[in-house]
């Protein structure tokens, strides 16, 4: 195995690996964004190729980005260049660390709004803002919220100035103290809500919509919209799992590390599914109501049932948890490049990043209340604001072309003798067929289904 040494530091153990890693995948991708994707997808169908999204390309996919990390010990383009040099190539596969590390920044920047709208729904859910609420309540709430610069500044600021102070103390000392604490808890209050879900929601109808498929809804945009958020939820294709793969202890095994994680996110999501949407169809509400499902749709339904106030909190303190770890893994590749090649203080690394990443928010505050425009996107014309476009610029094409790069740079690329020392810990026949994946599987099935999309096919 390579004898490089990070000069960030490495985990203390398997166990952190797994829970920092698990703390990056696990976010609003899966708690927020998922359910109201099952729903505006139909149900079943979209949960099955999600499923075989993850299995047949994602987690190939991580072990790779993981491999690239620990190869080079190094951000995401000093790790790309580096391996690129060593197996004769272009250098400009720096590149693409480069276009994963800008996209974790922007995806940073209104990750951070959006996690501020979280906070302040966190303070209104504590102090029964919600309690009886009606329909026309929680829209107008939530409209005077998103629409209020001054108010979403605040909560934005508060959101990027954790997540800043936590980076800036390195890896033991921040990312470690952290994660250890905050992802148990995660799994806790989620558990937590699917018992009370299971007790006083529909639950029978929640499991039937989750995972009974009804293909005729099955587009192939659904498809590619399926693959992305794979691609999302596991922080793929944004210099995260690199960054911190680069920290990964030699004597650990990737593929094993890479499963685990990856069945610990894809569980958190089905349980936020069946926390969510026992509680939603309880009360006769709409599941497919995009992302106004967390913030109209379910602060109705907590507001009306016994102990609303109590797990609506724990609800949004949960997804605060979520979004918190998350942020943490975005903007460690940039601070990570920052401190090796400008070689300046973790600290400054931290905050000056923080401010680039508040910056960009600001606009996508403002694109809420000012800027909105109509565009044509796989053929649905649609009104959108800044967040529309950099979620589905990001989500939707760079994460998943960045992934698919990442594939073929190890699959084509690498020396394939670093890459099996990497992955030692894979039997002789269970490399070879990741190797087969990784090269041949992944890449044909990615530009297959974007030709779909695209309507080539």
């Amino acid at each position: 195995m390579s004898k490089r040494i990070s000069i960030h530091g490495q985990w203390s153990s398997r166990l952190m690996f797994i829970l920092a890693a698990t703390g990056a995948a696990v976010g609003l991708g899966n708690i927020w964004k998922f359910p109201y994707l099952t729903g505006e997808n139909g149900g079943g169908a979209f949960v099955l190729v999600y499923l075989l999204c993850i299995g047949l390309i994602t987690i190939p996919i991580m072990m790779a980005e993981v491999l690239i990390g620990r190869r080079g010990r190094q951000s995401p383009v000093n790790s790309l260049q580096t391996l690129a040099i060593e197996a004769g190539a272009s250098t400009q596969w720096r590149l693409l660390g480069w276009a994963g590390m800008l996209a974790g920044l922007v995806i940073l920047s209104y990750y951070s709004v959006i996690a501020g709208w979280i906070l302040a729904y966190l303070m209104r859910m504590v102090t029964g803002v919600f309690v009886r609420v009606t329909a026309e309540g929680a829209s107008s709430i939530f409209t005077q919220l998103v629409t209020d610069p001054e108010r979403l500044l605040a909560w934005h600021t508060i959101f990027m100035v954790m997540t800043i102070k936590v980076v800036s103390r390195g890896i033991r000392n921040g990312l470690e103290k952290v994660v250890k604490i905050l992802v148990p808890m995660l799994f806790f209050l989620l558990l937590v809500l699917v018992v009370h879900a299971a007790r006083y929601g529909d639950l029978d109808q929640a499991v039937d919509y989750l995972f009974h498929s009804d293909f005729s809804k099955l587009t192939p945009a659904a498809v590619w919209t399926a693959m992305g958020h794979a691609f999302f939820t596991l922080s793929l294709g944004m210099g995260a799992m690199v960054a911190y793969g680069s920290y990964l202890p030699n004597g650990v095994s990737i593929a094993k590390a890479s499963i685990v994680v990856a069945v610990l996110d894809t569980l958190v999501a089905l349980l936020a599914g069946l926390a969510v949407f026992p509680v939603v169809f309880a009360n006769n509400l709409a599941a497919g109501d995009g992302p106004g499902l967390v913030f109209q749709t379910l602060p109705i339904a907590f507001g009306q049932m016994p102990g609303g106030v109590f797990f609506g909190s724990l609800f949004f303190l949960l997804l605060v948890f979520a979004a918190w770890t998350s942020a943490i893994a975005l903007i460690e590749p940039l601070v990570a490049w920052l401190v090796e090649n400008r070689e300046i203080e973790r600290i400054r690394a931290s905050i000056w990043t923080g401010i680039v990443a508040w910056l960009l928010g600001v606009v996508t505050i403002l694109s809420f209340s000012n800027w909105s425009f109509s565009f044509n996107f796989i053929g649905v014309p649609k009104r959108h604001g800044l967040f529309d476009v950099l979620d589905i610029l990001t989500s939707s094409i760079i994460l998943p072309l960045g992934g698919l790069f990442m594939a073929l740079f190890v699959g084509w690329v690498m020396v394939r003798e670093s890459v099996e020392d990497e992955l030692g810990g894979l039997p002789g026949v269970g490399f070879k067929l990741w190797y087969f994946v990784i090269r041949y599987v992944v890449p044909a099935a990615m530009v297959l289904v974007f030709l779909q999309v695209i309507g080539v096919l």
